[in-house]
């Protein structure tokens, strides 16, 4: 390859003279004849316009500038020498690296704890970033730009052949209320909770969600007295008001535990939720990226089995 007018194999040659300070001993470490390295040498010291090497009675000694050239050369050679041979398997013991996961609240609440609490085990200098995201469409064009390295989420609602998808849990829904409610006494009967006045937790910001949908089909509707954006407050809200809530499973069981709330099967069907771990194909054989990915699935995957 020629570069700026250097072929870049003299490279290699000024290495091996660098390295063995004799012409013979540097040809038979380039693999090339005597009389090649010679002509490799007189190529270089045209180029750079300096002898580079001094002959004396302990063979080629360096000059200054051909110091100052080794420096950028070995390193550039090294990282030549590391891309092109075959990539060893990852080991996160002795890797300081770091990974960026995409999330939207759930997974961040429910599934980061353990993902970290194994990275930290497993691979002590491995830092994790996150980036959080609202509109599950939106983690295409994260895994894209490649802002991120790894989706855990809803699967986007179109599937795109870059994008690979693994499952990784399920939940299902409950519904939220005070322990000294009617209908933690007496039972969530569809009309009771019809009664209730009710909170939607929506990070787009709607004011119509699955339960909504749901109950349109049936022909009834609730009454929505409180939307918020995060899971995080629900369950303290619930302790305190007359107030009902249906969210997933497992973002109640990570909330702080409160003694002051129930969880009840809801009284109409809701379906449970799939969330994926999603990536960019271009990310798929990389070792380090491999290790990563079965971490986060052997910890959650059971089959996307349901939630406990």
């Amino acid at each position: 390859m020629d570069f700026k007018g250097l072929d870049l194999n003299l490279l290699v040659a000024f290495n091996a003279l660098m390295e063995e300070q004799n012409v013979t001993r540097a040809a038979g470490k380039a693999a090339v004849s005597q009389p090649a390295m010679s002509a490799a040498l007189s190529r270089l010291r045209t180029h750079f316009a300096d002898p580079l090497f001094i002959r004396s009675a302990s063979g080629l000694l360096p000059t200054a500038r051909a110091k100052e050239i080794h420096v950028h050369v070995d390193r550039a050679l090294g990282e030549i020498t590391h891309l092109l041979a075959p990539e060893e398997a990852f080991s996160p013991q002795n890797r300081s690296m770091s990974f960026t996961l995409g999330m939207s609240e759930y997974p961040l609440m429910v599934l980061m704890p353990t993902i970290l609490r194994t990275v930290s085990q497993l691979a002590p200098d491995v830092t994790i970033h996150v980036r959080t995201f609202v509109d599950r469409d939106q983690s295409v064009a994260m895994l894209d730009s490649g802002e991120v390295d790894l989706v855990i989420g809803i699967a986007p609602t179109q599937a795109e052949k870059r994008i690979l998808s693994q499952p990784l849990l399920r939940d299902e829904f409950v519904t939220l209320v005070r322990r000294d409610s009617d209908a933690a006494r007496n039972g969530m009967t569809l009309e009771r909770y019809l009664a209730m006045k009710h909170i939607l937790v929506s990070p787009e910001g709607n004011h119509y969600g699955l339960v909504d949908e749901q109950l349109r089909k049936l022909g009834f509707s609730r009454t929505v007295c409180l939307t918020l954006p995060t899971m995080s407050a629900v369950s303290r809200i619930i302790a305190q008001t007359s107030y009902v809530a249906t969210v997933l499973r497992r973002s109640v069981l990570a909330d702080e535990a409160n003694d002051d709330v129930v969880l009840l099967k809801p009284p109409l069907a809701l379906p449970e939720i799939a969330f994926h771990l999603l990536w960019h194909r271009r990310s798929d054989g990389g070792n380090a990226h491999q290790w990563l990915r079965k971490l986060i699935n052997a910890q959650f995957s059971e089959g996307c089995t349901r939630a406990e």
